[in-house]
């Protein structure tokens, strides 16, 4: 992306963050739904832990918005059935199911078995590479990070520039509390790992619960020094072994 663009960009970033400080999540999605000048916006959910609150909040606004979730065939089962039943019970009429591409995984990881030995290129070609792709269609997209996950998360901005897009956390200064007040208020469907200490849910061999006090997201590629999968890493790619299949 040109230097000027996205100077461009992440000084809309930051009135957009000035404007909107007091603004609660749902007035910022219904100003990014509703100002042209922002273009087309997705959500980006995992349908994980907290996602259904942000997901709701979405629905309230407008339930036919783009929701691409990152199917990387090695998902739990209990996240695909909830997938499901979230966007039953929400009414979210455009859920876009995006996969990694069937010859990247025949070329670089045809056993599955690509986790054990380099984590990286396994998030690259099964998560990173497919969002870039389901991207090019929009302006910008809406994550559900938060301050609290810690880590590259504690100091997010509400509004970010990122690799030509612009980056929406409505949630970035909610607490645990908050989320937990909120599933409860409106009564809304959890996920079923989280009855068995999963804090934060992605690919089953790469997540693990985690023990009363731990981070939220202590249970992600435990014990190695990895903390995210590389979608929000401001553009940076994590996948030079799938240079030649890239976008």
């Amino acid at each position: 992306m040109p230097l000027d663009a996205h100077a461009l960009l992440a000084t809309r970033a930051a009135q957009l963050n000035t404007d909107l400080a007091a603004a609660t999540p749902q007035s910022v999605l219904e100003t990014v739904f509703r100002d042209a000048r922002l273009g087309e916006i997705a959500m980006v959910s995992s349908f994980g832990a907290e996602s259904v609150v942000l997901l709701h909040l979405m629905a309230q606004v407008d339930a036919s918005r783009p929701v691409l979730f990152l199917e990387t065939a090695m998902l739990f089962p209990e996240t695909l059935t909830y997938q499901i039943e979230v966007a039953e019970t929400l009414g979210l009429s455009d859920v876009r199911i995006v996969r990694p591409d069937a010859t990247d995984l025949f070329l670089h990881d045809p056993e599955g078995e690509l986790h054990k030995s380099d984590t990286d290129t396994c998030c690259a070609l099964r998560k990173v590479k497919p969002l870039e792709l389901a991207l090019q269609d929009f302006d910008g997209w809406i994550t559900g990070r938060k301050r609290h996950h810690g880590g590259d998360r504690a100091d997010i901005a509400v509004f970010e520039a990122d690799s030509g897009k612009l980056k929406i956390n409505p949630l970035a200064d909610w607490s645990r509390d908050d989320i937990a007040a909120y599933l409860d208020v409106h009564d809304l469907p959890r996920h079923p790992l989280v009855a068995k200490g999963f804090q934060s849910i992605g690919c089953a061999p790469c997540t693990d619960s985690t023990m009363p006090g731990e981070d939220v997201r202590a249970g992600r590629w435990r014990s190695k020094e990895k903390t995210e999968c590389g979608i929000h890493l401001n553009g940076a790619r994590l996948w030079p072994a799938i240079q030649s299949t890239k976008v």
